[in-house]
């Protein structure tokens, strides 16, 4: 992938979705596209990220473009930490 600036200016934009409630979120503009990949990947639901694109400049990243630049080793912010499923012990087992 070519040097990405994630310090450049960035718009988020919900999957075209006629029913309103689905999309879940709106047009949204952020000063950083770092920003804008953050809340697009820990914040909105899977089913609102499908669907939506993120325009930078003149590019566009789509779902699998957005979580792209989250994973990179360039991405400037703290990821959060991934969640763990919980391990069920035997002891919780055997009280089933």
């Amino acid at each position: 992938m070519a040097a990405f600036n994630y310090n450049t200016a960035a718009e988020l934009f919900p999957a075209a979705i006629r029913k309103k409630k689905r999309a879940g979120f709106a047009y949204r503009r952020f000063d950083t596209a770092a920003a804008a990949v953050q809340f697009a990947i820990e914040q909105l639901p899977a089913d609102s990220l499908n669907g939506a694109y993120l325009q930078v400049d003149e590019a566009r990243f789509d779902q699998s473009g957005i979580r792209t630049l989250y994973e990179s080793e360039a991405f400037p912010l703290e990821r959060r930490a991934p969640v763990e499923e919980p391990v069920a012990s035997d002891a919780d087992q055997d009280a089933a």
